[in-house]
């Protein structure tokens, strides 16, 4: 449209222009026809000069559009490859955090592996880590008279789960160590391991009150060990 009315207003002044010549050349008394052939001519050049502005306008415009595209078009790639690193990121932290965890749970596990030493038949009528108590008790000298009072105790304690904590006091296992780290001097499980937990109990008793049944009649008379 803005070409045609570009042609059109050329045209037109090129008109307007031969119309005031031929008037002149009547005036004047010149040749009509040489002055209206010149005047055509000169129009022809104005309209191509016209036109060969418009098209260099055109091409202009379309360069600058040509060039805006192309710049949005780079943004977005940079956009777009600056989200892919950081999802890619995001995905190496997490599967990072995953393979920790996992490390975690794997080490958790092994260390809190069930005791796989010999079981005596006085134990057998025990399960869980009363029966890994009573097995290490014998072990470690006690006779089994010694195991209702050493199962009492720790029920008391710690209702033998080698995990529980004492929030208020710190102290930790199923002897209920305080602190827990002492539970070091057996092993560097302690944290997991209830075998652990256990070897140390019964040398604390063994220290402290002799056999676990002194152990007991002093919680019972005293309220701790």
């Amino acid at each position: 449209m803005s070409r045609l009315w570009s042609r059109l207003g050329a045209r037109t002044a090129a008109v307007a222009l031969l119309s005031v010549g031929v008037a002149g050349g009547f005036y004047l008394g010149e040749d009509r026809e040489t002055q209206q052939q010149g005047l055509t001519d000169q129009v022809s050049v104005e309209v191509d000069r016209a036109d060969f502005a418009y098209q260099r306008e055109r091409q202009a415009a379309h360069q600058v559009q040509l060039s805006k595209q192309r710049a949005a078009e780079y943004q977005a790639k940079l956009r777009a490859k600056q989200a892919a690193k950081e999802a890619a990121e995001r995905a190496r932290r997490a599967e990072a955090a995953a393979a920790s965890r996992k490390r975690e749970r794997d080490a958790a596990n092994a260390a809190a592996k069930p005791y796989n030493g010999p079981i005596p038949e006085s134990c057998a009528e025990y399960s869980g880590n009363r029966k890994i108590g009573c097995a290490l008790m014998i072990e470690k000298g006690f006779g089994i008279a010694e195991f209702p009072c050493l199962e009492k105790l720790w029920t008391k304690e710690s209702g033998w789960n080698h995990k529980a904590s004492n929030s208020s006091s710190g102290a930790y296992g199923i002897p209920q160590s305080l602190p827990g780290s002492k539970m070091g001097s057996v092993a560097s499980d302690w944290r997991t391991n209830p075998a652990t937990q256990i070897i140390w109990g019964l040398g604390y008793i063994k220290g402290r009150y002799d056999t676990p049944c002194g152990a007991w009649t002093y919680f019972q008379n005293n309220g701790h060990y």
